[in-house]
């Protein structure tokens, strides 16, 4: 059966019931020359804010948002709900929206120290990602479900599981060809208005996708290296 064709259902309450996991294990050389590609090809990835205009296929996006489904979420509850707008319209609108709130927050609302730390990556209240990409990904995290009674149940570890998710979107854009940026306008509430989403969910990120245009810019940022990052006990 297609993963397509498999319809989930919440398993609150249900007993546990454990599946074989038996996963061919990749000889060791295999493995190193695919973590070093891979290493190698995410080390290319770059926040993009210049898009072309030109269409993207539209099942390698689908595709990469359910690669972002995969991720592993607390208790299984999946507590994401990815919305794609293709819409030029909409996308007008929640740029026009996303840019007054930017402008707040330009103007003062973001204080010295955060405007210091943003002066580098050059950015500013005007997003024409939003309307040059020909599609956004908008992230949404419910903070409970309803069950067919009505009642609340509530979410756990939503943040770091939404969160997850999104790298692993990031990764998937990215490793398919594809230019992508995180934009998380403060407040976002006017994305549920456009949206129409219901109260249990909130606005977590928009994610605009495309083709980075032909006269694409990107900040000249170093990256910490591994041993900066990384601790060996």
């Amino acid at each position: 059966m297609s993963p397509d064709t498999q319809q989930w259902t919440p398993i609150h309450g249900q007993p546990y019931r454990p599946a074989p996991y038996r996963p061919e294990r990749m000889p060791a050389q295999e493995s190193l020359a695919r973590a070093a590609e891979l290493r190698e090809r995410m080390d290319g990835r770059r926040t993009v804010r210049h898009f072309s205009p030109d269409p993207v296929p539209e099942q390698v996006v689908r595709d990469a948002i359910a690669c972002a489904a995969t991720a592993p979420s607390g208790a299984h509850q999946q507590p994401w709900t990815f919305v794609l707008v293709k819409d030029p319209a909409v996308r007008e609108q929640i740029r026009a929206a996303a840019e007054q709130e930017e402008q707040l927050s330009y103007d003062g609302r973001l204080g010295d120290e955060w405007l210091a730390a943003l002066r580098p990556i050059g950015t500013d209240a005007v997003k024409t990602h939003l309307t040059d990409a020909p599609a956004l990904i908008v992230v949404f995290q419910q903070r409970y479900w309803l069950g067919e009674d009505g009642t609340k149940h509530k979410h756990y570890y939503v943040d770091e599981s939404v969160g997850i998710a999104v790298g692993m979107l990031l990764s998937a854009l990215h490793l398919s060809g594809l230019a992508a940026l995180i934009h998380t306008p403060s407040p976002m509430r006017f994305l549920s208005h456009v949206l129409n989403r219901p109260e249990n969910e909130k606005a977590f990120a928009v994610i605009p996708v495309g083709y980075p245009s032909p006269d694409c810019e990107v900040p000249d940022l170093i990256r910490k290296s591994l041993d900066q990052v990384m601790v060996e006990v």
